[in-house]
């Protein structure tokens, strides 16, 4: 009896190790974490890129001083409708105006001097010295035959020599003298060629400058060069202008030009004549429509971003978006119906690769499996190859995934 009464305390207290040790294992084990589940589903599909970009006027007309001047008046507003030639605003032209009847005064004085040079010099001075130049070599014709004269009466002892001398002394003046002409006619010659020449270039600058300063008495009256919507005055009454400072911008804002700035890795699917919608945070009731039209060949900085720069034109016959303000862009790519999707956060990249963790047909482990996708919209991928209608892919949360992980299966509503 006592035997068997230790019996049942020793199987009892091996019992109770064995239970101990069975507690102690069970609470050193890590509980199974909850996992968030989605199934892959069919639904239509729309691939498109949202992004920002900038209103631009297709077709501007920029208007800018010629003259450094005050503005004398203004007669349009900002953001006025104008018709072709409409006067915009007047600047003080007066300066340029007393330039302009200067510089004329000096072009038709050049003109005069030009017309002399080209017929040999001033009229004047060129009579008197072809007068001079005659009558010295009438003179010197003079001498010639009286020396030849008295050369024959002193042969017959007719005349002396002292007669004979006097005449060679006054030839050889004569002769002197038409040669010191002759000279300074063929420097009078040299010098109306030199004259011609630099009032040719004299009357071509002063030309130039009436016409410079006429275009700059004509700029004084703005007018408008076509019909359109004048989007930007930055100017008003007695501001004083620099010389190429603007005055005015205007255009045709019926269609306007939107640049998106589409970052690098999603240009490949980029073509022109896809379908743009633009939204503005002014308006945020309104949409414009429009299309991609160039599509961009090289990538830019902007700001921290490598971006390229895509021109979309967007119909705008309300008027309503302005050039220069910053707009929100949605670019439609493709769209497939009845396609395969899951959550772009369910997939994970390994170089070229793409993968899910997919939970088990016991639900209780999570499988790594490589799949093949499709296009992508904002918030889904197409899953093109890898996966089954309705199978359950984990989503990330606070657990890393991995392969083989035992989970509490969480399905997402």
């Amino acid at each position: 009896m006592d035997w068997t009464l230790g019996r049942r305390v020793w199987l009892l207290l091996g019992a109770a190790v064995v239970l101990v040790v069975v507690l102690v294992k069970l609470s050193g084990r890590q509980p199974v974490p909850d996992v968030t589940v989605v199934r892959a589903v069919r639904e239509n599909l729309n691939a498109a890129i949202s992004s920002n970009g900038k209103v631009e006027a297709i077709a501007p007309y920029s208007i800018r001083a010629l003259l450094a001047t005050f503005v004398a008046k203004v007669y349009a507003v900002e953001g006025q409708g104008v018709k072709r030639g409409q006067l915009l605003l007047t600047l003080d032209v007066e300066e340029a105006r007393a330039e302009l009847a200067s510089a004329k005064e000096q072009l038709v004085a050049a003109e005069e001097n030009l017309r002399a040079a080209r017929a040999g010099g001033k009229g004047d001075e060129l009579a008197q010295l072809e007068s001079d130049l005659r009558k010295a070599d009438a003179e010197r014709t003079r001498l010639r035959q009286q020396h030849e004269a008295l050369e024959r009466l002193v042969a017959k002892q007719a005349a002396t020599k002292e007669e004979l001398e006097q005449n060679r002394i006054a030839l050889e003046r004569a002769e002197a003298d038409w040669q010191r002409l002759q000279k300074t006619k063929e420097e009078f010659a040299r010098r109306a060629t030199f004259e011609a020449e630099r009032g040719t270039l004299q009357v071509a600058r002063f030309r130039e400058e009436v016409r410079s300063l006429e275009a700059k008495v004509g700029s004084g009256r703005i007018t408008a060069p076509t019909d359109g919507t004048l989007y930007s005055l930055p100017v008003r009454e007695r501001d004083y202008v620099k010389v190429g400072e603007l005055l005015a911008e205007l255009a045709d804002l019926g269609r306007v030009r939107v640049r998106a700035f589409v970052d690098e890795p999603e240009l490949s699917g980029l073509e022109p004549n896809q379908v743009v919608e633009i939204t503005w945070d002014a308006l945020p009731s309104q949409t414009w429509s429009g299309r991609t039209e160039q599509i961009p060949k090289q990538v830019v900085a902007h700001g921290a971003r490598s971006v390229g720069e895509v021109l979309c034109s967007v119909n705008n016959d309300k008027l309503e978006l302005l050039p220069n303000i910053n707009v929100n862009v949605r670019i439609h790519l493709r769209e497939r119906a009845n396609a395969l999707v899951v959550p772009r956060g369910a997939i994970k990249i390994e170089g070229t690769h793409r993968y899910v963790f997919v939970v088990e047909k016991g639900g209780t482990h999570l499988q790594k499996r490589e799949i093949k996708v499709g296009i992508a919209s904002a918030t889904k991928y197409e899953v093109l190859d890898g996966l089954r209608d309705l199978e359950r892919v984990a989503l990330p949360g606070e657990v890393g995934l991995r392969d083989g992980l035992a989970v509490h299966v969480v399905e997402k509503e």
